[in-house]
Protein backbone atom coordinates (compact mmCIF):
# COMPACT_ATOMS: atom_id res chain seq x y z
CA UNK A 1 0.00 0.00 0.00
CA UNK A 2 1.15 3.51 -0.77
CA UNK A 3 2.35 5.56 2.20
CA UNK A 4 2.05 9.36 2.05
CA UNK A 5 3.16 11.88 4.64
CA UNK A 6 2.26 15.49 5.39
CA UNK A 7 4.43 18.03 7.19
CA UNK A 8 2.96 21.17 8.75
CA UNK A 9 6.40 22.74 9.09
CA UNK A 10 6.21 22.63 12.89
CA UNK A 11 9.49 23.18 14.73
CA UNK A 12 9.52 19.75 16.37
CA UNK A 13 8.92 17.69 13.21
CA UNK A 14 12.53 17.67 11.92
CA UNK A 15 14.05 17.45 15.41
CA UNK A 16 12.01 14.45 16.50
CA UNK A 17 11.70 12.95 13.02
CA UNK A 18 7.96 12.64 12.54
CA UNK A 19 5.21 13.72 10.15
CA UNK A 20 2.17 15.74 11.14
CA UNK A 21 0.10 13.09 9.38
CA UNK A 22 0.55 9.77 7.59
CA UNK A 23 -1.82 8.11 5.16
CA UNK A 24 -1.63 4.41 4.32
CA UNK A 25 -4.45 3.31 2.06
CA UNK A 26 -7.60 4.90 3.45
CA UNK A 27 -6.27 5.19 7.02
CA UNK A 28 -5.01 8.63 8.06
CA UNK A 29 -3.24 9.23 11.35
CA UNK A 30 -2.61 12.77 12.60
CA UNK A 31 0.12 13.11 15.23
CA UNK A 32 -0.38 14.86 18.52
CA UNK A 33 -0.99 18.48 17.55
CA UNK A 34 -0.66 21.57 19.71
CA UNK A 35 -1.63 25.20 19.14
CA UNK A 36 1.67 26.08 17.53
CA UNK A 37 1.24 28.79 14.90
CA UNK A 38 3.15 29.22 11.65
CA UNK A 39 5.69 31.40 13.48
CA UNK A 40 6.42 28.60 15.98
CA UNK A 41 4.71 30.41 18.86
CA UNK A 42 1.72 29.18 20.86
CA UNK A 43 -1.62 30.59 19.68
CA UNK A 44 -4.08 31.40 22.48
CA UNK A 45 -1.65 31.32 25.38
CA UNK A 46 -3.57 30.68 28.60
CA UNK A 47 -6.83 29.96 26.72
CA UNK A 48 -7.69 26.27 26.28
CA UNK A 49 -10.61 27.02 23.95
CA UNK A 50 -8.50 29.18 21.61
CA UNK A 51 -5.74 26.57 21.61
CA UNK A 52 -8.21 23.84 20.69
CA UNK A 53 -9.59 25.92 17.80
CA UNK A 54 -6.05 26.47 16.50
CA UNK A 55 -5.25 22.78 16.85
CA UNK A 56 -8.24 21.82 14.71
CA UNK A 57 -7.16 24.34 12.04
CA UNK A 58 -3.78 22.61 11.89
CA UNK A 59 -5.38 19.16 11.87
CA UNK A 60 -7.82 20.17 9.12
CA UNK A 61 -4.91 21.37 6.96
CA UNK A 62 -3.05 18.08 7.52
CA UNK A 63 -6.14 16.08 6.56
CA UNK A 64 -6.66 18.18 3.41
CA UNK A 65 -3.01 17.62 2.53
CA UNK A 66 -3.75 13.90 2.41
CA UNK A 67 -7.10 14.19 0.58
CA UNK A 68 -9.19 13.79 3.71
CA UNK A 69 -11.60 15.97 5.72
CA UNK A 70 -12.67 16.53 9.31
CA UNK A 71 -15.89 14.70 8.39
CA UNK A 72 -13.77 11.57 7.89
CA UNK A 73 -12.40 11.56 11.46
CA UNK A 74 -13.34 8.43 13.40
CA UNK A 75 -11.34 8.97 16.61
CA UNK A 76 -9.94 11.89 18.61
CA UNK A 77 -7.58 11.74 21.56
CA UNK A 78 -7.28 14.84 23.69
CA UNK A 79 -4.51 15.40 26.23
CA UNK A 80 -5.00 18.29 28.67
CA UNK A 81 -2.75 19.70 31.36
CA UNK A 82 -5.70 20.91 33.46
CA UNK A 83 -8.77 18.67 33.47
CA UNK A 84 -10.84 21.66 34.62
CA UNK A 85 -10.45 22.99 31.04
CA UNK A 86 -12.47 20.06 29.68
CA UNK A 87 -15.62 22.13 29.08
CA UNK A 88 -13.86 24.80 27.00
CA UNK A 89 -12.02 22.13 25.04
CA UNK A 90 -15.19 20.07 24.67
CA UNK A 91 -17.07 23.12 23.36
CA UNK A 92 -14.46 23.65 20.61
CA UNK A 93 -14.50 19.91 19.84
CA UNK A 94 -18.29 19.91 19.69
CA UNK A 95 -18.38 22.86 17.30
CA UNK A 96 -16.60 20.67 14.75
CA UNK A 97 -17.71 17.15 15.62
CA UNK A 98 -21.26 17.57 16.96
CA UNK A 99 -22.74 15.81 13.93
CA UNK A 100 -19.72 13.67 13.04
CA UNK A 101 -19.49 12.06 16.48
CA UNK A 102 -16.08 10.30 16.40
CA UNK A 103 -14.96 8.13 19.28
CA UNK A 104 -13.22 10.48 21.73
CA UNK A 105 -10.90 10.16 24.70
CA UNK A 106 -9.82 13.00 27.00
CA UNK A 107 -6.94 12.42 29.39
CA UNK A 108 -5.25 14.73 31.88
CA UNK A 109 -1.45 14.71 31.72
CA UNK A 110 1.10 16.33 34.01
CA UNK A 111 2.47 18.60 31.27
CA UNK A 112 3.28 18.94 27.60
CA UNK A 113 6.59 19.81 25.92
CA UNK A 114 6.08 23.58 26.37
CA UNK A 115 4.39 24.81 29.57
CA UNK A 116 2.30 27.23 27.45
CA UNK A 117 0.68 24.24 25.71
CA UNK A 118 -2.58 23.39 27.45
CA UNK A 119 -3.97 20.88 24.94
CA UNK A 120 -2.64 18.30 22.48
CA UNK A 121 -4.92 16.39 20.13
CA UNK A 122 -4.39 13.49 17.74
CA UNK A 123 -6.96 12.11 15.32
CA UNK A 124 -7.49 9.06 13.15
CA UNK A 125 -9.57 9.24 9.98
CA UNK A 126 -10.71 6.96 7.19
CA UNK A 127 -10.48 8.69 3.83
CA UNK A 128 -13.28 8.16 1.31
Amino acid sequence: MERRTYSSGGPYEPIVGYSRAVRVGQAVYVAGTTATGADGRIVGEGDAYAQTVQIFKTIAAALRGLDCRLEDVVRTRIFVTNVADWEAIGRAHGEIFRNIRPACTLVAVSRLVDPAMLVEIEVDAVAP
